[in-house]
């Protein structure tokens, strides 16, 4: 089904790191239009901003996943989001060019070490989520993150997953911790540096969501909590079945393979968190420090979430129709 007019002239009215992708999944502008706004984010908007932050050490806040300085013993809700890691994610998500940072993966080899244990960098730490990150970025910019692929082979629990705790004994895998484990596996393979032995890991990973179709717990069947349908942008490293549903459109495409059924239920909550005017509502806003805001507050319809949101519903609908005519 064609994308309301009006709704897509609202979702083009944005930055260039929302506006370059909803021309080239949602407007269908051909490569020359959306690739000349993509080249943008280095210079405008949210990227020129992002950008203009970053310390002459490579990193961001002076530190790799938290600020320099940070208060771990403080007792206010959520973390800082003004990091290296997360800035990088942003960038990275927003479709910066690595040309914009070329120097700063040697850079970060050279001056960033995880608050965990002083580990360097691109080596990665004990969580998976962190290293998810680290992974995909490393892949983006150049650096050698072979070790850390290597990584989530070797620690993928017995049902399929991963979970953050693993290293507190833990083994069962976590919903949020697979699902951010599974986006960095799948940005490493779409950089040309996967091998059959990392895309087993993946589809291993994937088999635990999709046994759980996206939403239950395998045991009760019962929803595993409120937060699997709470919509939030940035998506940060919550899970939610909208950051899921997203995921699988992006490895489906990858690996060419038509959408699992048992993604329904998840797609059916996707469309059901839609308004009548097409639009997502954004739920709340994750607490902590940022460099500044790139979405509207809670309870305004917010660009981000209807750009995704639309995106995974035509990539169903579109398939759902090609398998039954």
């Amino acid at each position: 089904m064609a994308i309301d007019p009006a709704l897509l002239d609202w979702l083009l009215d944005s930055d260039p790191a929302l506006r370059w992708q909803v021309e080239r999944d949602l407007a269908g502008a051909p490569p020359e239009v959306w690739q000349e706004t993509r080249s943008r984010v280095a210079t405008e908007g949210f990227g020129a901003r992002l950008l203009a932050r970053q310390d002459p050490d490579g990193q961001w806040a002076g530190g790799a996943y938290f600020p320099a300085g940070h208060d771990f013993e403080s007792e206010e809700p959520g973390q800082p989001w003004t990091a290296t890691t997360w800035s990088l994610n942003s960038l990275r998500d927003w479709g910066l060019d690595a040309g914009a940072l070329a120097g700063t993966a040697e850079l970060l080899k050279a001056n960033s070490r995880w608050e965990y244990d002083n580990l360097p960098y691109w080596d990665g730490e004990v969580d998976c989520c962190i290293n998810a990150y680290t992974l995909a970025n490393g892949a983006w910019l150049g650096a050698d993150v072979s070790g850390l692929a290597r990584w989530f082979v070797e620690h993928r629990l017995p049902d399929g997953g991963w979970n953050c705790d693993w290293v507190e004994g833990s083994k069962r895998s976590s919903f949020h911790s697979t699902l951010n484990s599974l986006k960095g596996l799948l940005y490493y393979e779409q950089a040309g540096l996967g091998s059959a032995e990392l895309t087993a890991a993946r589809r291993a990973g994937e088999e635990y969501l999709l046994e759980r179709r996206l939403l239950y717990r395998l045991a009760t069947g019962e929803q595993v909590a409120y937060w699997a349908s709470r919509f939030v942008y940035p998506f940060r490293w919550f899970y939610s079945v909208l950051n899921a549903t997203d995921y699988f459109r992006s490895a489906a495409l990858f690996d060419g393979t038509t959408p699992d059924p048992r993604l329904s239920d998840a797609i059916d909550a996707v469309r059901d968190a839609r308004g009548p005017d097409g639009r997502w509502i954004q739920e709340r806003r994750h607490p902590g420090a940022v460099w500044f805001e790139v979405d509207v507050p809670a309870g305004e319809p917010s660009k981000w979430l209807t750009f995704y949101g639309t995106r995974v519903l035509e990539w169903w609908d579109g398939a759902v129709v090609g398998r039954t005519t």
